[in-house]
């Protein structure tokens, strides 16, 4: 898919999560969706199956997502079909309540997950490929004084763990009444990375065995920090945060920031978020190490001689420990959205004088409840040198983009877009490389809510 391509799909770009659901669910209700359609993969035709139900009680939500596709002679895909883990990926989400409650948590696919203000976990996706999907846990706590945030990529294998704690220590004492002082927050982070891979230089394939071994394996990476944030302005309308940012990734380098957060929130009507951030940084460092696409760039094996197993190793760590000079950089972000129907996310971060250091992420959804279109997309781009480069997909971008119609309430033709990976295996089915793929599926999805009782309140998507 070449730049002309691109840039018809940013007409109508931008959401948060690619697998969204058609229909804003309210309290106690449910949604029963599926249908087909034909998809091509890589120019050669499938046909799809899709069945993605949905469920909302109260605070609890269910979503389940079965993709089945099948050639020209009637064979199941099976690359949808590796592991455990994509079977128990049919389970979308389960989750309590919503980001920012008191008590929330998800199981499930994981889109976007971000640690406090996001200097080592930012917008991570643990399945960016719909082939190697896995099953995590987002688990929020917050007590009023004290609370944490906690992510974990991957319940039936080792993966990406993390936590921040916080308190609010002036909540303590009589101070916490103070303006600004009052609800100063605290806090401490770690997250590490267990995977086998996750700190591998070097190594090859074994000719014998034809599995993957390393030869200069730093083990796992460990990352952490602490912050301090006050709320300088609050007012339930308006909010102003100031907040400072320190991190370390153990055994490299470190970086620290300074940024501002403000909301701005009328009920449903309007809602506009904006982030601004100064980063400082080490050599041997990366803001945000674990971003929406480290899954893929956690290990990659590209073999250069098949009879000896020769090949050379691309990971994450390999390609922070050879950044050998400090630099500083910036990092900005927006999201507008107007009447719970039309959001733009939008942002941005690059090194003052890093080649190949931006990092991008679009969303956008346009979803009228009684229109008869929809329109909604999600990009993410690393490693990006000019910024030409960002209308032009390879294999640092992942792209989805859908454009529907309704004919009827309960009916919606679309055709969905997909730019992102396939995973390529050893003879022990682990991953060794991603290569990018292409999906392009016109499709037919039949919808039908229903209530369990008088409703409530609409929420966001899960």
């Amino acid at each position: 898919m070449k730049k002309s391509s691109m840039f018809i799909l940013l007409i109508f770009l931008f959401i948060s999560t690619a697998n969204a659901q058609f229909y804003d669910l309210k309290d106690d209700q449910g949604l029963l969706s599926g249908g087909g359609g034909v998809t091509w993969i890589d120019n050669k035709p499938y046909i799809n199956l899709h069945f993605n139900p949905e469920l909302a009680l109260g605070n609890v939500g269910i979503g389940l997502d079965l993709n089945l596709e099948f050639d020209q002679e009637g064979n199941l895909r099976t690359e949808n079909f590796n592991t455990a883990e994509d079977y128990l990926a049919i389970i979308r989400y389960v989750r309590y309540g919503k980001k920012l409650d008191p008590f929330y948590f998800r199981v499930g696919a994981l889109e976007y997950a971000t640690l406090g203000h996001g200097s080592i976990m930012n917008f991570y996706n643990n399945s960016p490929s719909y082939d190697a999907r896995k099953i995590g846990l987002v688990l929020d706590l917050d007590f009023n004084m004290f609370g944490f945030e906690s992510v974990y990529s991957n319940f039936l294998n080792v993966g990406v763990g993390g936590m921040r704690a916080y308190i609010r220590p002036l909540k303590l004492t009589s101070l916490g009444s103070i303006p600004i002082i009052g609800d100063m927050e605290i806090a401490a982070s770690f997250v590490a990375d267990w995977d086998k891979n996750a700190g591998v230089f070097e190594g090859g394939i074994d000719p014998e065995t034809g599995k993957f071994v390393a030869t200069d394996d730093r083990g796992s990476v460990l990352v952490y920090g602490a912050d301090v944030e006050f709320p300088i302005i609050n007012t339930g309308i308006t909010n102003l945060d100031l907040y400072y940012d320190f991190a370390k990734i153990d055994g490299f380098g470190s970086g620290s920031s300074v940024g501002l957060m403000f909301d701005f929130e009328v009920s449903s009507l309007l809602d506009i978020r904006a982030k601004l951030e100064r980063r400082w940084n080490t050599d041997q460092y990366v803001p945000s190490y674990f971003n929406s696409l480290y899954e893929i760039e956690r290990f990659n094996f590209i073999p250069t001689d098949t009879l000896s197993g020769q090949g050379i190793v691309n990971s994450k760590l390999k390609t922070v420990a050879n950044v050998v000079s400090e630099d500083n950089g910036y990092f900005g972000g927006l999201l507008f959205r107007v009447l719970n129907t039309f959001d733009i996310v939008g942002t941005y971060e690059r090194l003052d004088n890093t080649p190949n250091s931006g990092v991008l992420h679009l969303s956008t959804s346009i979803m009228p409840e009684e229109a008869p279109y929809i329109a909604r997309a999600g990009y993410d781009k690393v490693r990006i040198g000019s910024e030409t480069e960002i209308f032009t997909l390879d294999e640092r971008s992942h792209l989805w983009a859908e454009l529907g119609y309704k004919p009827f309430s309960y009916m919606i033709v679309s055709i969905m877009y997909r730019w992102n990976w396939t995973p390529v295996r050893d003879a022990d089915k682990n991953i060794l490389f991603y290569e990018t793929q292409e999906k392009v599926e016109p499709r037919i999805t039949f919808v039908y809510p229903f209530d369990f009782g008088s409703g409530g309140e609409g929420e966001d998507n899960p």
